[in-house]
């Protein structure tokens, strides 16, 4: 006679699970994200800022490639999301940080530091908020600036600032100023695109596809200046479109007013 109590069959069979171990291609290039990170963190305090930059968005490729990968392969689990976060914020949280202290905050002392650690802090509340509305929000949108795009403005503009002829540590209070900024979209309810609606393999106008091609010449010319300006655009869509939005709103109960 079996008298196991169901709670404990429960935590054996959860055990028994666990056991089974973990998808390994997924959580492969998850690692590579995390090593990536790191890397960018080495590189920073070594003072070669540009391959530290570099190496921020070598982990955004990868942390791109490990959910898609799960999802062709059916291999998502709950193991693989909660270490996706956990890379999220060394790759994209405290690399980036420390890049921006180590470049160009540390001149500032006190406050140079507590700007990287709001950047850091707003990283991680992000991660957890993006974490809990999973399903809740529409998946058009990012609610807040995304860390990832957050890390790449930072290293896009270590990047700009290097192929302008920018050597060594960069003196300029704008990134502390900019670094704040980041951190504040990140934990605001400011809406993002998202672009997970958009549709690279369908038909598209022949005058869209000649702009996407343009695009990629650019890109290809001059990477540098093409990212660095991709990036802070995106980071500044989010502000712009709520400003439009409001605006709109405004005007909308000022023609609905009843005229007294």
């Amino acid at each position: 006679m079996n008298d196991e109590s169901p709670s404990h069959k429960e935590h054996r069979l959860q055990k028994i699970k666990f056991k089974k171990g973990i998808y390994v291609l997924p959580n492969l290039l998850t690692t590579a994200s995390l090593f990536m990170g790191f890397y960018s963190i080495v590189a920073s305090i070594q003072e070669k800022f540009f391959w530290a930059a570099v190496a921020i968005f070598a982990s955004l490729v990868f942390d791109g490639l490990d959910g898609r990968v799960a999802r062709i392969t059916n291999s998502t689990s709950k193991f693989g999301a909660e270490y996706d976060s956990l890379s999220d914020l060394v790759a994209f949280g405290v690399a980036p940080a420390l890049l921006a202290y180590v470049w160009a905050m540390s001149f500032y002392g006190k406050l140079g530091w507590m700007a990287g650690f709001l950047f850091v802090a707003c990283g991680a509340l992000r991660l957890a908020r993006y974490n809990i509305q999973i399903g809740i929000i529409d998946s058009k949108v990012f609610n807040g600036l995304p860390i990832p795009a957050a890390a790449s403005v930072i290293a896009a503009t270590v990047i700009f600032f290097h192929d302008i002829g920018v050597e060594g540590t960069f003196h300029n209070p704008g990134v502390v100023i900019m670094v704040s900024a980041l951190s504040l979209l990140m934990v605001s309810n400011i809406k993002y695109y998202s672009g997970k609606d958009m549709k690279l393999f369908s038909r598209m106008p022949f005058r869209a596809f000649l702009v996407v091609v343009g695009v990629i010449l650019i890109v290809v010319y001059k990477p540098e200046v093409a990212i660095f300006i991709f990036f802070v655009t995106y980071g500044l869509s989010g502000p712009v479109w709520w400003i439009v939005k409001t605006i709109k709103k405004l005007n909308g109960k000022g023609l609905g007013a009843n005229p007294t």
